[in-house]
């Protein structure tokens, strides 16, 4: 019986000293975002959606402490939310999951550590999260989502101007065709393309180019009721 016990403890100390580590992996990439009290960018959007046909789109994107997010566009916008406000905000509340590091991975050329993020709700719509972090300097290079609703979401991160804020100058997002959702509302301002016989490729991508950045400098609480 006490070799048993002594064989469970020595198996569950490793676990914990990864999960320590994953978590304070964590925290480093999280302290970098949030240097942003605030910031304010323009974006192009592209979307790449086998059988839907759209329009690159110009936006203005606002965000402010705690999680206040929202994007001003003229035309129709295809963003997977996960990866905006909602990435940040899961993360911030350090009870609702558990991190793991699963490995090491060359992203970019950097090298990367796999934080593996599993929710501690698992009837939640979040599955599993997987994350890719330069550690010497707390970037995130690439997100895996996989959701009930919307299928598996990866994005890749590049970084220019604003990498000391962990803000990126590109992002670039796959999508599993068939399972990622278009709101509703939408539908009637978007065309889709005939079907014809060939197979429809199983992913879509969405591509994000981000410039002049506005950090820190104050954004009013009116901006995000409009």
């Amino acid at each position: 019986m006490l070799r048993f016990i002594t064989i469970v403890l020595l198996g569950w100390l490793p676990l914990q000293a990864l999960a320590q580590d994953g978590t304070a992996i964590l925290e480093q990439m999280m302290n970098k975002w949030n240097l942003v009290k605030d910031y304010s960018v323009q974006v192009n959007i592209k979307s790449e959606i086998p059988l839907i046909k759209s329009f690159p789109v110009k936006a203005t994107i606002y965000f402010k402490q705690k999680n206040q997010f929202r994007m001003v566009s003229k035309g129709i916008a295809i963003l997977p939310k996960q990866n905006f406000n909602e990435l940040p905000k899961f993360l911030q509340n350090k009870g609702s999951y558990t991190a793991l590091i699963t490995g090491n991975e060359s992203i970019q050329s950097q090298n990367t550590t796999v934080i593996t993020v599993l929710p501690s709700d698992d009837s939640g719509d979040l599955v599993l999260l997987k994350l890719w972090i330069d550690p010497k300097t707390d970037l995130l290079y690439k997100s895996q989502t996989t959701t009930r609703s919307n299928g598996t979401i990866s994005a890749l991160y590049e970084y220019g101007s604003q990498r000391a804020f962990g803000l990126p100058d590109k992002m670039i997002f796959t999508v599993e065709v068939k399972k990622f959702k278009i709101p509703k509302g939408l539908a009637t301002d978007i065309n889709r393309t005939s079907t014809t016989n060939q197979p429809t490729p199983k992913n879509g991508k969405i591509t994000i180019l981000f410039s002049d950045y506005s950090i820190n400098k104050g954004i009013k609480d009116e901006v995000f009721k409009k």
